[in-house]
This record gives C-alpha cells, sequence and structure tokens, in this order.
C-alpha cells in the first residue's frame, strides 16, 4: 500500500486544526513544539502502517495523559515509542521517533493500557492499525493529568478521521475496543468483524483473550 506524503500530511494537518473544546486538548494543534513532534510521530506511524498494508484496524476510547497525550500515537506510552517494540519492529529513536517534553508531564513513561496491549500484540506477532473513537485527550476540568469518557459531541468530532482512515488503508476487519467505539462504529453503519474489552480497569484479561482469538 502506497499513501503519499501529501495524503498522510492532510490527514495531520486537519486533526491539527480541529478545535477539540476546553474539556479537551488537541495534542496536534499547532501551538508549541510538543505538538509539532506528536504531529511528525504521528505522520512516521502512518507511514510505517501503509508499509506494512495491516487487514486489521482496533478502534479505542480515547487519548489518555499517561499515553497518545504524549506521543501522538493511539494507545502508545513513552516507553513503547522510544523503546520500540523489538519483536515487531516498531517505533523506537532509531526510526525516527521523538519524545515531547511537555511541562507537568515529565514522570510519565508508562500506561497500562499501552503496555497491555504492545506486548500482547509481540506476543501474538500482530501489528493491527490503531486507532481512537474521539482523536483527542478528554480530562476532567482544569486537571490535565486525568481521564475521562468522551463525549457524544466529542465523539462526532472524530469521525469523520474514522472515515478517512477506513478509505486510505481499506482494512478487511473493523474492531471495537469497548462500547464506546462498538457503539459509534455501529450508528455509523460500519460493520463491526469483534468487539473486545479495553484492557483499562480490570479488563486486562478479556481483552488480552479478545486480540489471541483474533489474531
Amino acid at each position: 500500500m502506497t499513501l503519499s506524503p501529501e495524503t498522510i500530511a492532510a490527514f495531520v494537518d486537519d486533526l491539527a486544526a480541529v478545535d477539540s473544546g476546553e474539556r479537551a486538548y488537541n495534542h496536534y494543534a499547532p501551538t508549541n513544539t510538543d505538538n509539532a513532534l506528536r504531529r511528525a510521530n504521528l505522520a512516521l506511524y502512518l507511514q510505517h502502517m501503509a508499509a506494512r498494508q495491516p487487514d486489521t484496524i482496533l478502534i479505542a476510547e480515547a487519548p489518555g495523559y499517561r499515553g497518545c497525550r504524549l506521543t501522538g500515537i493511539p494507545m502508545t506510552s513513552r516507553r513503547v515509542m522510544l523503546e520500540g517494540v523489538a519483536k515487531l519492529a516498531m517505533f523506537g529513536e532509531a526510526r525516527g521517533y521523538r519524545n515531547p517534553q511537555d511541562e507537568g508531564f515529565e514522570r510519565i513513561y508508562n500506561e497500562q493500557s499501552a503496555t497491555i496491549l504492545w506486548s500482547t500484540l509481540a506476543e501474538i506477532r500482530a501489528v493491527p492499525f490503531i486507532w481512537s473513537t474521539f482523536p483527542f485527550h478528554p480530562h476532567q476540568p482544569q486537571k490535565p493529568l486525568s481521564n475521562r469518557r468522551p463525549t457524544k459531541s466529542e465523539i462526532t468530532l472524530g469521525i469523520p478521521f474514522i472515515e478517512r482512515l477506513l478509505a486510505m488503508y481499506r482494512f478487511s476487519r473493523v474492531v471495537a475496543v469497548g462500547n464506546v467505539a462498538d457503539e459509534t462504529l455501529r450508528k455509523l453503519g460500519i460493520a463491526v468483524t469483534a468487539k473486545v474489552r479495553h484492557p483499562a480497569q480490570g479488563g486486562k484479561n478479556d481483552f488480552v483473550a479478545g486480540l489471541k482469538a483474533l489474531f
């Protein structure tokens, strides 16, 4: 699969241009150098995924403050992105991924969901495309170091990007990770191949079992 640099740049630029509102942070917005690094990380991820031609996309809920909010890559923590996943030949500073140095987030390196996801994928040697229903970080008012469920209006902001990715990569399987993604995809009339539990809040065992059954 070939995606032109222009197609990838347009996707990232359109994400960056979205007004995510006061209760969510658009970590791709052209407001600081940290966000510029996240845009570059995402563009690199999109490029690497196009080269791998994944047939499956996993769509989860929204970025968390320990993961995508910092790296720009869905369900991927600083540790996963910077150290890489050797068994999958994914990520790592040697492949061009860079670490934004956000003030107030300096000590955050791991995210439980990211660790569970990528360790499981490494074990089963699978590399699906990962995305979020709402692609920005929803947080509690005035509390950037928090997570919350995205609202219906926020989910609506993310729908055009889901549709674009499905057209860009032409996946044969669409997997919902959790209830928010499942409800959103079904309302859009998108055929959901399977639904797996989200790994957060005690869902690890069911999530891992679901991934292993898929692959």
